[in-house]
């Protein structure tokens, strides 16, 4: 029986490794890969989010907490326009649906291609609107924002009809 294991335990030493050594080699990821969220912000330095609160209400897991400010006007626009006054993502329980990303109608939530990095403490893990920010600028945005994955959903009917239109416009 013990001349058994070590033997399993001798073939198995020098067997060839199997699975990625991650430090020193770093395994390609698909083209629609994203793991983080960003928020955005339009050409002239004003955030994109309305505060409507339609990811918090698609969320399947309820991590999206938005808390919507009175609206006010627009620094830009002059426009008097809605506000987020502060956007939370608990990370943690997170599906990875990307509903939150595909209701937004400003497409101000996208997902990101960088993974969050491993936190020592829970409170990391929560993703307030100034690391939302952050991850805009810092990170990869993933290939989708809502009007890419809505037109996705679009029948040929209506994908016809939109670009008859934009073509008469």
């Amino acid at each position: 029986m013990t001349l058994r294991a070590l033997l399993v335990t001798l073939r198995n030493v020098f067997r060839r490794p199997v699975t990625w050594e991650f430090p020193r080699s770093v395994r390609p990821r698909p083209e629609r890969y994203r793991t983080g969220f960003a928020l955005l912000r339009d050409e002239h330095g004003e955030e994109l989010c309305i505060g409507c609160l339609a990811c918090e209400k698609i969320c399947p897991s309820a991590i999206l907490h938005v808390k919507a400010a009175p609206k006010r006007e627009s620094a830009v626009t002059g426009k008097k326009r809605g506000w987020a006054e502060d956007l939370t993502i608990d990370t943690v329980a997170c599906l990875g649906c990307e509903l939150c990303v595909q209701v937004c109608p400003t497409d101000a939530l996208v997902m990101t291609r960088a993974p969050e990095r491993p936190a020592d403490h829970r409170e990391e893990l929560f993703l307030t609107m100034a690391k939302l920010y952050e991850n805009g600028l810092a990170r990869e945005h993933g290939w989708a924002t809502g009007t890419k994955l809505m037109g996705m959903q679009e029948d040929e009917d209506k994908k016809k009809k939109r670009k008859d239109k934009e073509v008469a416009a």
